[in-house]
């Protein structure tokens, strides 16, 4: 099925289309993403300073900015990327580890 974009949805099929592409890109994006977490434990000196609490903020800031100038609903980036920064950093110690355990 071709996705439409969601203004010219007329059915619930369409619109399942075009929410499961669009998934499919964040899963994309969201690999890419960790590939940096990946990159950020490889280079990061200590274990400690993987949780950068100061880093975090700005990124949750960065992103509710950025929904607040797409018109999205408030608190929604928030949410979302308090989640996301959260798994990242479990993601990025888990990697520190892995990494120096094998050296």
């Amino acid at each position: 099925m071709t996705v439409k974009p969601s203004a010219q949805c007329r059915t619930m099929a369409e619109v399942r289309a075009g929410v499961d592409s669009l998934d499919r890109e964040l899963v994309a994006l969201l690999a890419l993403r960790f590939g940096y977490m990946d990159a950020a434990a490889r280079i990061k000196d200590s274990r400690d300073a993987v949780r950068d609490e100061a880093r975090k903020a700005q990124v949750i800031a960065n992103a509710a900015a950025a929904a607040q100038a797409a018109g999205l609903p408030d608190g929604l980036a928030t949410d979302l990327w308090e989640t996301l920064v959260e798994a990242s950093i479990a993601h990025e110690l888990g990697q520190w580890d892995h990494i120096r355990a094998k050296a």
